[in-house]
């Protein structure tokens, strides 16, 4: 009898040692979903697509940080100039390898992300690790030239600036030469998965209406004077600043 209450004190200090972190991380979880949907509920109704295409653009960024293994090398997020996220790239079926999608751009200012402005992607080959499903779509500016062309009127990829299947994980942060040749680096993500794609002919454009929307400029404009950090895009940025801190040089 005594040997069988040892037993069964044993087995229930196990099983509450296992619950009491499924718990809290189950409660942690409800806390920042809660928090998400007041925030939400706080945006203004003109401006609630823009909020939910940044909210799932920083999801993107915090599954990179949750995943170093298939996620894209930190040496490279910490040299990048600029990077774009685009949640949910859809692939048109009436257009031969066309696609259309929607997302975020933040360049770095002294080393710390500023504020993001939206952008657009149509047409161009994604190959087949897309096919006909939607996929995340994230690009990784090495230089400004890509922005620069992006400013001026538009920026075509493998055209306007050199683009290049992105290294993966930490295999590649321990073997892959940190010289960066190619000024955007790309990746897809597929049922949880990122991987480096092929990525030319797409065409990258300011998606001006979103961004007067929500700054009440254009897109240059914003990136040239930086405006104040609009709650909005912060889900976005506060994702970016938290994978990829500010770089000092």
């Amino acid at each position: 009898m005594y040997r069988s209450k040892w037993f069964i004190q044993i087995v229930l200090t196990m099983v509450l040692a296992l619950a009491v972190p499924i718990v809290i991380a189950g409660n942690q979880q409800g806390e920042e979903q809660a928090g998400q949907q007041q925030a939400r509920a706080d945006i203004p109704r003109a401006v609630v697509d823009q909020y939910d295409r940044a909210q799932n653009a920083g999801d993107v960024i915090g599954d990179l940080n949750r995943t170093p293994e298939t996620g894209i090398p930190k040496y490279l997020m910490d040299r990048a100039y600029g990077i774009a996220v685009f949640p949910h790239v859809v692939k048109a079926a009436f257009i031969v390898g066309g696609s259309w999608g929607k997302g975020l751009l933040s360049v770095r200012r002294d080393g710390r992300w500023e504020s993001p402005i939206y952008v657009e992607l149509t047409g161009g080959s994604f190959g087949f690790q897309i096919g006909g499903e939607a996929t995340d779509l994230v690009l990784v500016f090495t230089d400004r030239k890509g922005v620069d062309s992006l400013l001026s009127a538009k920026l075509k990829l493998g055209a306007d600036a050199s683009v290049a299947a992105g290294p993966v994980g930490r295999e590649a942060e321990a073997s892959t030469d940190i010289k960066l040749n190619a000024s955007i680096y790309a990746y897809s993500r597929s049922r949880g998965l990122f991987a480096g794609i092929a990525l030319d002919g797409a065409v990258m454009s300011l998606d001006n209406s979103s961004n007067r929307k929500v700054y009440g400029m254009e897109g240059k404009e914003v990136l040239d004077s930086a405006p104040r950090i609009s709650p909005v895009t912060t889900p976005f940025l506060a994702a970016l600043r938290q994978y990829s801190p500010a770089v000092t040089k």
